[in-house]
């Protein structure tokens, strides 16, 4: 799931970064989050990410361009906007799917923690 974490992260920083919001979307999509597939993802973000990829997958290409560039395209600057948005919500839910992974994990473990005899204070 890190490197899922990584990807959106990649992803914001595309999104956030200079140019025009149709052209970072199709950027960060591309270069970052359009190998993930479904099932590596947790289960409460499953159809959320389906619905981006049908999203970003809607309109079939013309002249040699791809699918993401087309549906882009075809796109208002509101809707482009907010498929943005959903990308930033699923950051956020992957961080704190991740952040609930790891604080579920024990902080030992469970086993004593044995201090070296020279640390130990003699009597």
């Amino acid at each position: 799931m890190t490197d899922h974490l990584d990807r959106f992260h990649a992803a914001l920083t595309v999104l956030a970064g200079h140019g025009h919001i149709k052209q970072r979307l199709i950027k960060a999509y591309e270069d970052n989050l359009v190998e993930i597939h479904d099932d590596e993802l947790p289960i409460a973000m499953r159809q959320s990410f389906a619905d981006l990829r049908v999203d970003m997958h809607r309109v079939s290409p013309l002249n040699g361009e791809g699918p993401i560039c087309a549906s882009v395209r075809k796109m208002s600057l509101n809707e482009a906007s907010e498929i943005a948005g959903r990308i930033v919500s699923l950051y956020g839910q992957i961080a704190r799917a991740r952040d609930d992974l790891q604080s579920s994990l024990p902080l030992v473990d469970g086993e004593e923690t044995r201090v070296p005899p020279f640390l130990v204070k003699s009597v």
